[in-house]
This record gives C-alpha cells, sequence and structure tokens, in this order.
C-alpha cells in the first residue's frame, strides 16, 4: 500500500512539473496570437473602418483559442448599445487570464489598451495599437526567455520533487 501511494505521489508531482512546463511554452504562443489579433484590429479599425462589434467578430474568426473566445464574447458583448466597454473588456480579459497561460504582465496591458481603444480618430488608435504591440513583443521576448530557462527544469524538478518526498517519508 505504501509503494502504491508513493508511486501517485511521484506521478502527481510529475504532472504537476509537465503542467508548470506546458503553461511557460503555451505563454509565447498565446502572445504571439494576441499580438496577431491586434494587428487585424488595427487593419479592420485604420483600413476596413469598421465598427468595434463587427472588427472583434472577423477577429475571431482568424485566431485560434483561448484568444477566439475573448474577441468573440466582446463582439457579442457590444450588442448592447448602452454599456461601458471598458467594463466589459476587463471582465473578459480576467476570464483570458484565467483560461490560458498569460502572466499578469499581459493583463496590465491588456486594461491599458482597453482603455483607449474606441477614443480616439483612426490614427491615434493605430498608434495605441502599435504601443501595444511594442509592449506585447517585450513581453513576448520575455516569455520565451522563462521557457528556456525553466521549461527542461520544470519538468526535471516535478519528479525529483515527488522522489524527495517519497524518500523523507520512507
Amino acid at each position: 500500500m505504501n509503494w502504491i501511494g508513493a508511486l501517485l505521489l511521484i506521478i502527481t508531482t510529475t504532472w504537476l512539473g509537465f503542467d508548470w512546463s506546458n503553461r511557460l511554452s503555451n505563454r509565447p504562443k498565446q502572445i504571439r496570437q494576441i499580438k496577431n489579433a491586434l494587428q487585424i484590429l488595427e487593419a479592420e479599425i485604420v483600413y476596413s473602418q469598421l465598427p468595434l462589434r463587427e472588427a472583434f467578430i472577423n477577429i475571431s474568426k482568424q485566431i485560434p483559442e483561448p484568444t477566439r473566445s475573448f474577441f468573440e464574447e466582446i463582439g457579442l458583448s457590444l450588442q448592447d448599445k448602452n454599456i461601458d466597454f471598458y467594463i466589459i473588456w476587463k471582465e473578459k480579459v480576467d476570464v483570458l487570464i484565467r483560461n490560458s497561460s498569460l502572466a499578469g504582465n499581459e493583463r496590465e496591458i491588456l486594461y491599458q489598451f482597453g482603455r483607449t481603444i474606441g477614443q480616439h480618430d483612426f490614427y491615434q488608435q493605430q498608434k495605441h495599437i502599435q504601443l501595444t504591440l511594442s509592449h506585447l513583443e517585450r513581453e513576448l521576448e520575455d516569455a520565451r526567455e522563462e521557457q528556456y530557462k525553466y521549461s527542461k527544469m520544470a519538468k526535471s524538478l516535478g519528479f525529483l520533487a515527488g522522489l524527495f518526498i517519497v524518500l523523507l517519508l520512507i
């Protein structure tokens, strides 16, 4: 019975290590997805001059999950005319952060972007999008560096931590 418990403990900690590594690997991908979505948004606003609701729906058709559902939910939420956009944006950003591997820095960048979207003319909006893209590029570099440093270590650490705990308990 002790061996089954020890094996389950090692499997659990190994799984936690692989989950941590997976989050580190998914973060750069998801930052790139948001960057791509904002570039599409820039094209929709500046060149197509679509309303935000239609632009968000169009974006959601072109990008993968979890970013797709983020933009789709915002687009659907904009059907009601008597709403504060920033409240919806902030709520959906929080849901996106919970359902993805994104970190607090990306949350703050997206909050800041949400405060400015739809508030200015096309060219000022384009400048805000470019500023947000540059902030996300910096976070992407940090995420890649973090992935490179810690991804393999997380997998090994999960297994070794479980093994260490088992050895302490035996």
